[in-house]
């Protein structure tokens, strides 16, 4: 991969600022997060935000080498629940080994088990 990166931000005909690190073809994997709450503050009538999400995902080691593709979405499971689903999508090979690897996972997210 490092060779192919040096020969075309060697070439004369290409702009190297323009070109992006080499990998392997890639593809999506769709997950699911369930057992967020949709409020995380206890007294707080503040929802859960994306800027929420993305700071769970990466204070948690499980999802030390994942990379989004989007944003994440958060969807209250019903007007009355107090709790959220959360769908991720996620860059992955195309064996699907990094979706593998998450699926039936568990992490805590305050004082809440939550499942992937």
């Amino acid at each position: 991969m490092s060779i192919f990166d040096q020969y075309v931000k060697n070439s004369n005909d290409i702009n190297s600022l323009q070109v992006e690190e080499p990998c392997l073809p890639k593809s999506k994997s769709y997950l699911k997060i369930i057992g967020i709450p949709f409020f995380p503050h206890a007294n707080s009538q503040e929802k859960l935000t994306l800027n929420n999400i993305e700071m769970i995902l990466k204070q948690n080691h499980i999802f030390a080498n994942i990379s989004l593709t989007s944003k994440p979405r958060v969807i209250k499971i019903s007007p009355k629940s107090d709790m959220s689903i959360v769908w991720i999508d996620i860059w992955d090979i195309q064996s699907g080994s990094n979706a593998k690897m998450l699926i039936n996972r568990c992490f805590n997210v305050g004082s809440y088990i939550t499942t992937i």
